[in-house]
């Protein structure tokens, strides 16, 4: 791997960057929120060759807003799971504007 590889998975959002530490840190939260969330599912990190958990930017926004959640008296697992909701109607609003606009262009008669 060249080092222009390595520089272009930094703008991978997926692309497991972060470790416990700075997670946490980046988060202002613990360790142990980020176990927490792990245990209910949430996000799963990736480990690295040693075995320590790696978390892309896009697992730390899911975790900061389960965060802003738990901030708000909400309990963590309740959180989560609100998190995984919104998550799911996101990516199901997303697929049915993609159904949408396929059927439009299959019928440009459509008003829809």
């Amino acid at each position: 791997m060249t080092a222009g590889d390595s520089f272009g998975r930094l703008d991978d959002d997926d692309y497991p960057a972060y470790t416990m530490g700075r997670a946490a840190e980046m988060l202002g939260t613990t360790q142990g929120f980020l176990r927490a969330v792990g245990e209910a599912r949430l996000i799963t990190p990736l480990r690295s060759e040693g075995g320590h958990r790696r978390y892309s930017r896009y697992q730390l926004r899911i975790a900061a807003r389960a965060r802003e959640l738990v901030d708000r008296g909400t309990p963590i697992e309740a959180a989560c799971r609100i998190v995984i909701l919104e998550d799911q109607l996101e990516e199901a609003q997303r697929i049915n504007a993609e159904y949408r606009r396929a059927a439009a262009a299959e019928d440009p008669t459509s008003a829809g």
